[in-house]
């Protein structure tokens, strides 16, 4: 995923209101199954199996659940905190050396010692292989790792990064057992061998079966006897009617705003319940600064000025997003209102009208905006038929909108073929850092050719470097300034959580969150 982008705009998942299980974890690891296996529907494909390829949501999702992280992400929380290290902390002042202790007795689920070795393989593994699907592309810090004994990891850091904790708490923090990955290939068999909650037992096309990994050690509590995860392929159609036929116990990942619609209104006594839960999922438009009608300044900013977000979000998404104001979502640390300070909240034709004459724009500005439904979903080119029709609305434009499949449409980013188009965010981790690094550091990964030297020279790594990260949101309120005033990118929306479960699913409110964790381990059927 290079870009982090999926497809839907909903990830559906929460729980019931009611009886809902706390698990509070352990220092052993336990479980508490009652026998019962869940079973999971989900629009998303898993792409990889291999921690060092899979860099998309569905495959992340499976690598929380069957390998270990020397960190992870505790309910509801942004901290990383201990998992398979006992502990670990920078080692020096400049936040380039971090050392972490690990667990005692850490076994892989074939019954394999874990020790500093397999930590430091994976790493080097993921590094050397550097897959252009995986996720290599979060680790440019990363120097070497070394082992003094087998309990001790410590990670040498070209230059200082106080998220990388974080990084390590991830999916691509993924430990693999050094006996069964070739250093220097991916695997290609569907299997995985890990040491997290849960091991995998078969891998298809159509499904993924999991159990309860008796050698797991760490802090989750399992609350299950297994998962089998069903996909749907983006069929959201399908995916409906299996949560209504009581196909699968919870839907997961791809509903439409109008299926979730109909089923709450149309089945609340058929023993379906529906969830709002938070997500840091975010959406922008963004602009070819080498374009030569959208590279102007001008057309940016009477955009800006003409874009109403709350009638698109309820017109197209029926209020299951929220209006976006700034590159950093809301309930992320360090996130501002840029756009809404800088443009307003409702459309003005006589600033946008201004903003294209003070560039010499006088006649009615042509403009194509690019979709892709087969990675965004289809309500994708319904949203941007809505942003055409807002900004032709004006008189200022002659909107209109092509949609391209996603391969053509990132080989046609790549070569510089299209003004404005469209991008998907989910986080890797739950920090500013990473809504702002991936698209305007070095080498961003929005191919608009922007550059900004105030961010890429000086916030960007001065951000990076600071371990009191409240101390970071004076740089990134300058940084989201900076963007709203050049406008690269349009923040759109930021995305709700929604779970369609069944009446005896329990403990969903834990399974996701800002992190984008989904814990297998929290779920529980009564």
């Amino acid at each position: 995923m290079n870009l982090r982008n999926q497809w839907p705009v909903l990830p559906i998942v929460a729980g019931l209101a009611s009886g809902l299980l706390t698990a509070c974890g352990s220092e052993n690891g336990g479980t508490g199954a009652d026998g019962s296996t869940v079973v999971i529907g989900m629009s998303d494909d898993v792409l990889a199996t291999d921690p060092a390829s899979g860099y998309d949501p569905g495959s992340w999702l499976l690598f929380n659940n069957v390998f270990q992280s020397l960190l992870s992400f505790p309910n509801g929380g942004t901290e990383p905190q201990p998992e398979a290290a006992k502990e670990c902390a920078f080692s020096d002042t400049q936040t380039k050396v971090y050392k972490c202790t690990l667990r005692d007795g850490l076994k892989f689920s074939n019954g394999d010692a874990l020790t500093s070795e397999d930590v430091k393989f994976s790493f080097d593994r993921m590094l050397k292989i550097n897959d252009a699907a995986g996720p290599a592309i979060m680790f440019p810090m990363l120097g070497s790792v070394d082992t003094p004994n087998e309990k001790t990891v410590v990670f040498n850091l070209k230059v200082p990064d106080a998220t990388f904790p974080s990084k390590l708490a991830s999916g691509a923090g993924s430990i693999v057992d050094h006996s069964q990955y070739e250093e220097d290939g991916l695997r290609k068999d569907g299997e995985a061998v890990g040491s997290g909650p849960y091991k995998l037992d078969s891998f298809d096309e159509d499904s993924a079966v999991f159990s309860v990994n008796p050698n797991y050690k760490g802090t989750a509590e399992v609350h299950n006897s297994g998962v089998t995860l069903k996909f749907f392929h983006g069929d959201q159609t399908e995916l409906k009617q299996a949560i209504v036929d009581k196909d699968i116990d919870i839907a997961y990942r791809g509903l439409k705003a109008g299926d979730i619609a109909d089923i709450e209104n149309d089945n609340g006594d058929e023993g379906i319940d529906i969830i709002e839960g938070t997500s840091a999922e975010v959406q922008h438009l963004v602009f070819n600064m080498s374009d030569p009608v959208a590279g102007k300044t001008g057309v940016r900013k009477a955009i800006a000025y003409l874009l109403d977000r709350e009638a698109l979000v309820n017109e197209v998404y029926e209020d299951t997003a929220t209006p976006l104001y700034s590159i950093i979502p809301a309930g992320i640390a360090g996130h501002n209102t840029a756009f809404f300070d800088t443009y307003g909240a409702r459309p003005s034709r006589a600033k946008a009208q201004a903003a294209l004459q003070a560039d010499g724009i006088t006649g009615k500005v042509k403009l194509t905006l690019w979709s892709t439904p087969s990675r965004y979903g289809p309500a994708t080119d319904d949203e941007f038929k809505a942003i055409a029709k807002q900004l032709n609305a004006s008189g200022l434009f002659d909107a209109t909108v092509k949609s391209v499949p996603f391969a053509q449409y990132e080989k046609d980013i790549e070569a510089g073929k299209y003004g404005v188009y469209v991008k998907g965010w989910v986080p890797d981790y739950p920090d500013a850092d990473n809504f702002t690094a991936p698209f305007f550091g070095q080498g961003n990964v929005l191919g608009n050719n922007y550059t900004n030297g105030t961010i890429t020279d000086t916030l960007i790594p001065g951000t990076a470097a600071q371990s009191d990260r409240s101390a970071t949101d004076t740089d990134f309120a300058e940084l989201q300034n900076i963007v709203a005033k050049d406008v690269p990118v349009l923040p759109i929306w930021q995305a709700k959580q929604y779970a369609v479960a069944r009446e005896n699913v329990y403990g969903l409110e834990n399974c996701l969150d800002a992190s984008t964790v989904f814990r297998f381990w929290e779920i529980n059927k009564g």
